[in-house]
């Protein structure tokens, strides 16, 4: 502010002093006014003298008060300095003479520091902990953040830990606990414990999570009858119950968790494994049905041959009882002819659908072996693009080789059984057939002779 008024009156003096210039008329004037101006300029500049003098000052106070504060500093730098280097020699003193106090204890201190971090790192993963929780913190502060020597209460807190470990591996317990689900609901259930080996709940074979402390099921149950054997155990009050353990408490378990179902197996075949399963089916179903159809024509003609007196046009053997009726006045030869036509005229009814199993039975291995060459191929071309580093990354296409293959052979070996047995029963028709064709032609031949 004091700098804008100096400006502002010096500029207002400059100007006063041209219009005073501009305004005189002889010298004389010309010298008053400059005069005038002489004491307003010395005026001004002793303004800003005593101004300049004053700020000068004040810097000077400024600058006595920093180097006030930097000697201050430097003296408590100093006392600091030597504090710290007395307390290194304290120190110092100190930790000689508590070496000298604990004496052979130190040894003892590394002796319970080295017990306690080995049973740590044992109990804080084993599954009694999930029964008895909370045991791991006083062995981590015993073995981690423990300075000191232990005391006779912290050595027999170790000792209660390790014999609790010890006397709990060898029995079945029974105790309740919140089970948490995969869908990530929770619910509070009795689970018993194997001893330091398995945990079972009502979802079968459970395990522990050491660091979020929680019991979950497996992400996959093993066989059935694993399980089987993990809820008899369960619902069992007393007496000796057949349990499928797991020694390596739970390594085996989640070893299975990643073994595939039926239904991956099955799957990993592909189209070519869809197609063996169709044609399966469907010759299954044919042959089923001829089975159907063929022991009923049986059943029928059965009962027409105890009563060939009377054809009935509802069988083939009636119906080729029917020709003979229909021909009797015909000679020998021209009967038989009649006779085989008839029988031709059966046949196609009889063995329809046979073929086709036998066909289905035949592709069906064929098939297989297409699906082991496809898989193949796929694996040689993922070795070429990604090299043999990672086999699982040809373990889907080896898969689909070898489930292929096996697809073929199961479903023709059904086949091959269902047509065997349609083929024998049309088989045993067509012979029944042939049968009494055979001792018509000769009766009536005979007749023909007397």
């Amino acid at each position: 502010m004091k700098t804008i008024y100096k400006s502002v009156l010096a500029a207002a003096s400059v100007a006063l002093f041209a219009s005073s210039v501009h305004a005189a008329t002889s010298l004389e004037d010309l010298l008053q006014e400059v005069k005038k101006n002489r004491v307003s300029e010395a005026r001004i500049n002793k303004d800003r003298e005593a101004e300049f003098q004053s700020a000068r000052a004040d810097k000077q106070a400024l600058l006595r008060k920093a180097q006030a504060s930097l000697k201050a500093e430097q003296t408590r730098g100093d006392n600091l300095a030597k504090k710290y280097s007395d307390n290194e020699v304290a120190l110092a003193e100190k930790e000689q003479e508590l070496n000298q106090a604990t004496g052979t204890l130190g040894e003892m201190f590394g002796v319970v520091r080295q017990a306690s971090s080995e049973a740590f790192g044992q109990i804080s993963t084993s599954i009694v902990s999930a029964e008895f929780p909370g045991r791991g913190e006083f062995l981590k502060n015993m073995s981690e953040e423990s300075k000191g020597l232990p005391n006779i209460q912290e050595l027999e807190d170790l000792w209660f830990a390790l014999q609790t470990e010890m006397t709990e591996s060898g029995q079945v317990s029974r105790f309740q606990t919140e089970v948490i689900s995969l869908d990530g609901g929770s619910t509070t259930q009795e689970v018993v414990r194997v001893g330091t080996f398995n945990l079972v709940g009502e979802q079968g074979y459970l395990v522990y999570d050491d660091e979020n402390e929680i019991v979950q099921p497996l992400g996959r149950q093993p066989d059935g009858y694993l399980v089987d054997s993990a809820e008899e155990l369960l619902s069992a009050k007393s007496g000796l119950v057949p349990f499928y353990a797991d020694p390596s408490s739970g390594g085996i378990l989640g070893l299975l968790k990643e073994k595939a179902t039926m239904t991956e197996r099955y799957h990993a075949g592909g189209v070519v494994g869809y197609v063996i399963t169709a044609m399966l089916a469907l010759g299954l179903l044919i042959g089923l049905y001829k089975i159907v159809t063929l022991t009923v024509i049986s059943g029928k003609m059965r009962s027409q041959l105890n009563n060939t007196g009377n054809p009935s046009s509802g069988n083939p053997l009636g119906r080729i009882l029917q020709v003979y009726k229909d021909n009797k006045t015909a000679d020998a030869e021209n009967l038989e002819l009649k006779l085989d036509e008839a029988i031709l005229k059966e046949l196609p009814s009889i063995e329809s659908g046979i073929n086709i199993i036998k066909i289905f039975a035949a592709i069906a291995p064929l098939l297989g072996l297409l699906g082991t060459v496809l898989g193949m191929i796929a694996t040689f071309q993922q070795i070429t693009l990604f090299g043999t580093g990672d086999p699982r990354l040809m373990a889907g296409s080896i898969s689909m080789a070898l489930v292929t293959t096996a697809q073929g052979i199961i479903a023709a070996l059904p086949l091959i059984l269902m047509h065997s047995i349609v083929a024998g029963r049309s088989k045993s028709i067509v012979h029944i057939l042939d049968e009494q064709t055979a001792g018509i032609i000769a009766a009536h031949a005979e007749s023909e002779k007397a």
